[in-house]
């Protein structure tokens, strides 16, 4: 049995594992009722014998206008949209069709969305919902701000911060700690699908082995102090049975080989953390280039696949150029750091062949020191929320800030919280990133009447269903 025909590759049908079949876009409408022009679609034979389709519009619509920004009830959307004129010229010979919502509806149950589905996740992911003006302004601004950073008294550094940190909660999009509108845009797309299809709709889990949520730990190490504060912190985590991610530095401080392999024996993860922490490693495709040896050097030499940018500076198109297997520079939501922003997302996604980790959690740095929170209760509820939702809650500390109490014990509460947790897959992200890809190599195929996993995630993926409510 087929459950979805596509006139076209789906990427949104890939990132959630739907099974469906391609099929010729000249086909739409053949011996069917509908044929909209323009759109790209789905399509579901039902057992009633009827076609129901999901369109969208395709880019070479002429109809289209640029990309704005759209509200459904409480999901903000970033994409190019299909005004209600278009759509009525589209839909004049097409059927009854009546508008609901955004979204319109045929009466033998197609449904019509006024702009492409994941070109709204792309625009998350890769934070293209930001102004040409304002990514500019980032890129100039990095690099003069870490020019500046050594002359200015550490004190003036931690004021100033703390002075713009009000305006900066103030964010529209994406909103702080918490922003769900990309989740709830798959969702909503999912419910659509379902309404389309008329049956449950088959994908995997985003966890291996039954696992309904993910809780990984990483560390950025910024100076030789926080070479030496490792042990503190490090001991923590392996009294409760855990293991983490420490990136270093290659060229900002020495580090030993003895400290990289007595981390690596102890079954933790060593990443590259820029070369030299001044905020240039992505400031053009030339300097990525140019630094390019030297941090593939030192990434071969200490076994590292994975990489997170000094100040999480990060550039959609030239983060793949780094040649690692995962980067974890990209955070959900975040308004405080330089680059402020967000990718909205609490699960892996792919940047080309590169996956990405995004940080899911306040930084320590941020929480306990820019915004002078006391304790660790946000950390607590963000993961809380996160476990609802069945989503990776990754926290990104650094020993240079927490070692000593009582920001130590924060950290230890907070881990005391969730590491007898058996729902929770503690996981380093090479495990996570490695298992995104067996994952993205499978697919849920039905058998004999039921339905199983083909592909190298055979045995640890497990195959859901969406029905909507």
């Amino acid at each position: 049995m087929t459950l979805l025909e596509a006139s076209g590759p789906t990427p949104l049908l890939d990132y959630f594992r739907i099974p469906y079949d391609i099929v010729d876009q000249n086909a739409a409408g053949a011996g069917d009722r509908l044929q909209l022009r323009g759109c790209a679609w789905l399509r579901s034979r039902g057992s009633d014998g009827a076609t129901r389709y999901l369109f969208w519009p395709s880019a070479s619509l002429e109809t289209l206008q640029a990309p704005a920004r759209l509200e459904l009830d409480s999901i903000v959307v970033h994409a190019s949209v299909l005004p209600d004129r278009g759509a009525e010229a589209l839909l004049a010979d097409s059927g009854s069709w009546t508008r609901e919502g955004a979204m319109w509806r045929e009466s033998g149950g197609s449904i019509l969305l006024p702009f492409d589905p994941y070109e709204a996740v792309l625009s998350c992911w890769s934070e293209a919902y930001r102004t040409a003006g304002t990514a500019k302004a980032v890129r100039s601004a990095l690099p003069l701000y870490y020019r500046l950073r050594p002359v200015l008294p550490r004190r003036f550094q931690i004021g100033l911060r703390r002075a713009v940190s009000p305006l900066q909660s103030r964010a529209p999009f994406p909103r702080w700690p918490v922003e769900t509108s990309l989740h709830d845009l798959y969702e909503l797309f999912l419910d659509v699908l379902h309404e389309v299809v008329r049956r449950p709709v088959p994908f995997l889990g985003a966890w291996p082995d039954g696992r309904e949520w993910a809780l990984v730990l990483t560390h950025d190490v910024e100076t030789a102090a926080g070479c030496e504060r490792i042990p503190e912190m490090r001991q923590i985590e392996e009294e409760l049975g855990l293991r983490s991610s420490w990136n270093f530095v290659p060229l900002r401080y020495s580090t030993p080989r003895s400290l990289i392999v007595g981390l690596q024996e102890r079954g933790h993860e060593v990443g590259v953390h820029g070369l030299y922490h001044d905020g240039r490693d992505l400031e053009s495709r030339e300097r990525v280039e140019e630094r390019l040896p030297a941090i593939r050097d030192h990434a071969a030499r200490w076994g590292a696949v994975g990489f997170r940018s000094p100040a999480t500076h990060r550039g959609w198109e030239l983060m793949p150029l780094l040649g690692f297997d995962y980067d974890s520079s990209y955070p959900d939501t975040d308004p405080y750091e330089p680059q402020a922003g967000g990718c909205c997302t609490w699960l892996p996604y792919f940047n080309r062949e590169l996956v990405e980790l995004p940080i899911t959690l306040p930084q320590d740095h941020t929480l306990f020191v820019i915004l002078r929170h006391r304790d660790e209760t946000l950390w607590r509820e963000k993961t809380e929320f996160l476990r609802s939702r069945g989503g990776m809650a990754v926290l990104l500390t650094h020993p240079d800030y927490i070692f000593a109490e009582p920001l130590l014990g924060n950290y230890r509460r907070f881990l005391s919280s969730f590491a007898g947790d058996s729902t929770a897959w503690h996981a380093l992200p090479r495990e996570v990133s490695a298992w995104w890809r067996r994952r993205a190599a499978s697919k849920p195929v039905l058998d004999g009447g039921s339905w199983r996993v083909e592909g190298p995630a055979a045995g640890e993926a497990k195959v859901l269903f969406h029905q909507e409510g």
